[in-house]
């Protein structure tokens, strides 16, 4: 699996040629990540919440790619109204390939720009045979965390917000990493964005060290190769 990094929470999975797309915010850092969505086939668009920093270029996604399919909250396929979606909730599955996709909880709030309700916010669990990725979204510290590799198994690679403020701070994700979801790995998101958010990327990978847990902050397009 290759994961293309977009910013904020916005990220381009390809898996055995198929490419989702995460939390569509890929315009903000266009200029630096050289992202062509004409020149891309998305075939998925997967949404953890309705905030504007994580629905912004959705409506442009479906426009180019009409045939993508939607995957969602109940209340966020309905307010998109795209004919192919898959709306999933808390305990849901939906498979791509091999691959699984199941919604957990995440501890966040969730509603569109225009105020309209975005139903309760989430994360995703993504297994393939090889791998187990946790996909957070936006959150807080959770109890459910700890839950997750006791069903999932062993979590090979977690992605977690990191610039505090709205979500997780680095020594909050950090302890999230290493005592919760018990994972080796992690891959740093939601910072940097905007002013709130910004962070000193060497405090946080120190966090990150002391806890065992190596973590990786990605530059607007860069492409990193999941293996286990």
């Amino acid at each position: 699996m290759k994961i293309q990094y977009l910013g904020q929470n916005c990220f381009l999975f390809s898996h055995k040629g198929k490419n989702i797309l995460s939390d569509p915010f890929y315009n903000f850092g266009k200029a630096e990540s050289g992202f062509d969505l004409e020149a891309q086939t998305i075939d998925y668009v997967l949404i953890t919440h309705a905030h504007g920093d994580h629905t912004a270029d959705v409506k442009e996604v479906l426009h180019h790619h009409p045939d993508a399919k939607l995957i969602g909250q109940p209340e966020i396929c309905a307010y998109y109204e795209h004919p192919q979606s898959i709306d999933m909730n808390f305990g849901g599955t939906t498979k791509i390939e091999d691959l699984e996709i199941s919604m957990v909880p995440a501890s966040h709030t969730s509603s569109f720009p225009d105020g309209r309700y975005g139903g309760e916010p989430a994360g995703y669990m993504l297994k393939t045979s090889d791998i187990t990725i946790y996909f957070a979204g936006d959150t807080g510290i959770s109890a459910e965390m700890e839950i997750l590799p006791r069903f999932f198994g062993k979590i090979d690679l977690a992605v977690l917000p990191i610039g505090g403020h709205y979500t997780v701070c680095a020594e909050k994700a950090a302890f999230a990493a290493a005592e919760l979801i018990k994972t080796p790995k992690v891959i740093g998101c939601h910072f940097d964005t905007f002013e709130p958010i910004k962070i000193d990327h060497k405090a946080a990978d120190m966090k990150f060290k002391e806890r065992g847990v190596e973590l990786v902050l990605p530059k607007l397009g860069e492409i990193l190769e999941i293996r286990k």
